[in-house]
């Protein structure tokens, strides 16, 4: 197993420049009211193709060599991660194909499609998703990239805190929801690295806990199909992940469904900006933590704006 450095995301950073979005960091003093806290909100919902994503698949892409590109790339993910390798993969002109559950949101599957992907659909589980995208790739020879396990994704995912810490200064803390852990991962080898003083939280629905209880278990603990309005963060830790979450991260919170719903119309109507319901999963834990947070610096990293409008969570 390969552990990145900050040498490879120094290289992932130059080589996605062209690529994606030096993304916006936004305030909102009502929010800081509600929550006692200075918060500094890094919108990666505004990054390309909608996500935080962008970045490490464009790295995992524009990495391969030449004979590898010209097999195509192949992933499973339930929207994001599809998404933002279908437009990489567009960018450099190569074959991509990505399996999706079938409940996922038709919006991100018209998304990977726009790109022009191929999307093969699985039953909503991961056992189910790794089984059919086995066939893809024995099928097709292209190379995996996985949506988080993978350390040219996480390299790639590490260089937005390291924007982050460079758009705001004295920040105590930097909050990420997570469910493989690919963005936690990436601001772990940032911030442990540049900015070790600075405390690392990861936020994850009540309903889809599995981080939280393998943090807490000092192992990983995988549920293999869970429910959770929280779509982008319903897969468990991997093996490189868990080296990052459990060697660099300060706990892990959780919020329960409404509190998440909560949130998202909170940023909503507050901050004028469309973010998706795992986005919001960092502020609900921080309104619910407002004792730990109170009077801090804090960077909280939204991760995605591929939302179903047709379907929001509160109609």
């Amino acid at each position: 197993m390969y552990i990145p450095t900050l040498f490879d995301v120094d290289e992932a950073h130059a080589r996605i420049k062209p690529h994606i979005h030096r993304t916006p960091v936004l305030t909102s003093r009502c929010i800081n009211s509600l929550a006692g806290a200075e918060l500094f909100f890094k919108c990666e919902n505004l990054q390309k193709a909608g996500a935080f994503k962008a970045r490490g698949a464009s790295n995992a892409v524009f990495g391969l060599s030449d004979e590898q590109a010209a097999k195509g790339v192949a992933t499973h993910s339930s929207g994001n991660h599809g998404t933002c390798l279908a437009y990489a993969a567009g960018r450099r002109g190569i074959p991509c194909t990505v399996v999706m559950p079938r409940t996922a949101p038709q919006a991100k599957k018209d998304a990977v499609r726009g790109y022009g992907a191929k999307v093969v659909e699985c039953e909503p589980s991961t056992s189910s998703r790794e089984a059919v995208f086995a066939e893809v790739v024995a099928a097709t020879g292209a190379e995996f990239v996985h949506p988080y396990n993978d350390a040219r994704v996480i390299a790639g995912q590490a260089t937005c805190s390291k924007e982050l810490i460079e758009q705001v200064a004295g920040l105590d803390a930097v909050i990420a929801p997570i469910g493989g852990g690919g963005m936690v991962s990436g601001t772990c080898l940032t911030l442990s690295n540049l900015a070790p003083h600075i405390k690392i939280y990861a936020a994850e629905p009540e309903q889809a806990d599995d981080a939280y209880r393998s943090f807490k278990a000092g192992h990983i603990i995988a549920d293999d199909a869970p429910v959770t309005v929280a779509d982008g963060l319903k897969v468990p830790l991997k093996d490189l992940t868990w080296h990052f979450v459990r060697s660099h991260v300060t706990d892990i919170l959780t919020a329960s469904e409404a509190e998440i719903v909560d949130a998202m119309k909170l940023i909503w109507k507050r901050m004028k900006i469309i973010m998706e319901p795992s986005s919001a999963v960092p502020l609900a834990t921080i309104l619910k933590n407002k004792d730990l947070f109170a009077g801090k610096r804090i960077g909280v990293i939204i991760t995605g704006g591929n939302v179903d409008l047709d379907k929001l969570p509160w109609q």
